[in-house]
């Protein structure tokens, strides 16, 4: 161990764990304690307006009583039903909340952050204090018992501290674990005082335990703070401090896989868990599969050296693996995101830096719970003063100075969040894409886990009125009807709210999926009677790559430098021009009047590949017959235009991936395959 700097060093007091001190309080100004019923599945969906009861209390000396510990009998007696909000579809409680307090951080990790750095987001984008105070109140007031606060580096966060005491003050509420994943440059300077807020977890990013690799690995230097911070929680530790640590380390091969038993060495005389990461793919960090060193190479190295290693029995919702060898004080885990995932037992959400909701971190779509929480402020950020004017409002109508019949609640709309939350989480998938899938995905890079999808569109769309009819949405009864709340000023009425999109799911629909429908009954080529469908609007999504043998050729059509022209202008006009014509090209073909054609072309080149164009097709039309023949004929010729141009180049470019990504309109409803089903809908 690292030795104190003092010998003699005292250790300040720590606070109690359960309850947090008094505070003494004028008469004249009381504190508001947030005590909300959490909903059942049975009143989820219409919550009325006794969702929220706010209670003045005036806090004294007297009031500090530690509770006093309850019989397992009684726990289970006063626990409160689940709420429907946070329960998705295959039956998971999400009771753990990860919140990202800041976009900055002050390493720059290979895996994490691109070299170049991200592009941070205007102030006024990200959730204020309150905001933060306010979703946290609302996620633990419907079962959420842990919450994690992140980043970016969360420690670099001004006013972490008193953000930790407010959160901490929601044990009294059922939170009952305050975690922190760090870095750990800062965290010595400020653990004690985090102690007494509430801390009781720290997962501690560190991928070396070599100085000049450290400095390698994050760009920066720092590794003495690191090993001072973890030096520090132990010592707290035996002063009855109680904090979990964790030490997480990504294993990259070629880079820390040497590593590994060094790591398992720091388990033998200290009580830690180090939790071995497989390397995970995000927008930015140059992944690639050969990086990727597995739980299964781990386990097997590991074992070589401590066959003894044994497995350890885990709960429920545990992220990791844990083993432990015997007679040493800690023990090891191994977080097998990609290849053993452990979707089935997820219970986690995360709220980014700039309030949008994540119910998958490694899915791309996403919800702002920030624009809704702000209607309540006329769309501006919910400041401290703002914030104190929303108590005093709520404070006034419990005294009766203003009007009751409004619903309670800090947050005039906490129905249309808690509508908003449950739509998400009940568009949550089984599981995330796997490896070979979860590459070829946008994704932002793990510091930004709250940027846009730069790529082909919002990353939002708009709940379109018929999605009511969906078996998930009909069940929650989630924006039916939203009838209008009070604000802190006049306002319009509430906007169309922007929540994920959800594939419709066509349960227990007869089809004739295994019949060509194009063949008669002796066999023969025939065209489809079109004339007693009804006309809708019909959008159809292809896509396909032209990848490149050549550098040169990525470089030429940047530059637009090819000797045949503008390769992306021409193939472009190209494939518009083969969707027009698609019926004279493809012999069982309907002739359609196309609404509209767009191709939308990408040059994609890696410092570690040859590149390639990514070709993207939709097509519009209102009528009878789908135009997924047009998407393919539009996304299949622009690419043979791209290798016409550049086949002088590169003689050995493959045109690959032509499929149908996604359909819209018709009897069969929306379709979608190989992305996300909370893709925005086209907006053609």
């Amino acid at each position: 161990m690292v030795p104190l700097t003092s010998a003699a060093r005292t250790i300040r007091p720590l606070g109690p764990k359960l309850v947090p001190m008094p505070m003494p309080m004028s008469k004249a100004r009381q504190s508001i304690v947030l005590v909300r019923p959490a909903a059942t599945t049975a009143t989820a969906a219409a919550m009325t307006a006794s969702h929220d009861i706010l209670k003045p209390t005036s806090k004294t000396a007297s009031d500090a009583t530690l509770p006093r510990h309850k019989s397992r009998r009684e726990l289970l007696n006063d626990a409160k039903p689940f709420s429907d909000f946070l329960t998705d579809t295959f039956h998971r409680q999400h009771d753990y909340l990860r919140i990202s307090l800041t976009e900055r951080c002050n390493l720059r990790c290979v895996y994490c952050m691109p070299e170049e750095g991200v592009p941070l987001s205007p102030q006024r984008e990200l959730l204020t204090t309150p905001e933060i105070i306010m979703l946290s109140s609302l996620f633990v007031s419907q079962g959420v018992t842990k919450i994690r606060l992140t980043g970016g580096e969360p420690t670099v966060r001004k006013d972490i501290l008193p953000l930790m005491r407010q959160i901490g003050s929601l044990r009294s509420q059922g939170l009952r674990e305050l975690c922190l994943t760090t870095n750990g440059l800062a965290l010595h300077r400020k653990l004690e005082d985090m102690v007494d807020a509430g801390l009781t977890g720290v997962n501690l990013s560190l991928d070396t335990l070599d100085p000049w690799q450290f400095q390698i690995m994050t760009r920066r230097k720092g590794f003495d703070a690191v090993m001072k911070s973890i030096e520090r929680v132990l010592e707290l530790n035996t002063h009855g401090a109680g904090i979990k640590l964790k030490i997480n380390a990504v294993v990259m091969r070629g880079i820390n896989d040497t590593e590994i038993l060094k790591f398992v060495e720091m388990t033998r005389e200290k009580e830690i868990e180090v939790r071995f990461i497989e390397y995970m793919p995000f927008g930015g960090n140059k992944w690639n599969k050969g990086k990727m060193f597995s739980y299964s190479e781990m386990l097997h190295l590991i074992k070589e050296k401590y066959p003894q290693l044994e497995k350890m029995i885990g709960h429920k919702n545990d992220t990791s693996k844990t083993y432990k060898i015997p007679g040493f004080a800690g023990s090891l885990g191994f977080i097998t995101s990609m290849t053993h995932n452990f979707c089935g037992t997820c219970n986690r959400l995360r709220i980014t830096s700039d309030g949008n909701l994540k119910v998958c971190l490694f899915g791309n779509a996403e919800v702002s719970l920030r624009d809704i929480i702000r209607k309540s402020n006329n769309g501006e950020p919910i400041d401290e003063s703002a914030f104190e004017v929303m108590k005093e409002i709520e404070m006034d109508r419990r005294q009766g100075l203003r009007d009751g019949s409004a619903q309670p609640g800090l947050a005039p709309n906490e129905q249309e969040l808690l509508n908003v939350i449950g739509l998400a989480v009940k568009g949550k998938k089984a599981k995330h894409a796997g490896i070979g899938e979860l590459e070829h995905m946008k994704n932002r890079p793990m510091i930004l886990i709250d940027s846009q999808n730069p790529r082909f569109g919002s990353r939002h769309r708009m709940l379109h009125q018929d999605s009511l009819a969906d078996p998930i949405a009909r069940r929650s009864n989630i924006f039916s009807s939203i009838s209008s709340l009070p604000t802190l000023s006049s306002r319009a009425h509430l906007q169309q709210l922007r929540c994920l999109s959800s594939t419709r799911r066509q349960l227990g629909r007869q089809t004739d999926g295994n019949k060509l429908t194009h063949v008669s009954e002796s066999g023969a080529a025939h065209m489809v009677s079109i004339s007693d469908k009804i006309s809708s609007k019909r959008v159809a999504k292809a896509i396909c790559s032209v990848r490149f043998t050549d550098k040169t050729a990525c470089r030429l059509i940047q530059e637009n430098q090819i000797q045949k022209g503008d390769v992306l202008g021409v193939a472009r006009v190209a494939g518009i021009m083969a969707a027009k014509k698609t019926s004279d090209l493809i012999p069982l073909c309907h002739p359609i009047a196309l609404s509209k054609v767009t191709v939308n072309l990408e040059v994609v080149q890696g410092q570690d590949d040859t590149g390639r164009v990514d070709i993207e097709a939709i097509v519009t039309c209102e009528g009878k017959t789908g135009v997924e023949m047009e998407a393919l004929t539009a996304a299949s010729t622009a690419a043979l235009t791209i290798y016409d141009m550049c086949k002088a180049v590169d003689k050995r470019m493959t045109i690959e991936g032509l499929k149908v990504v996604l359909k819209e309109g018709g009897k069969s409803g929306r379709w979608v395959d190989g992305m996300q089903d909370g893709s925005p809908t086209l907006e053609t």
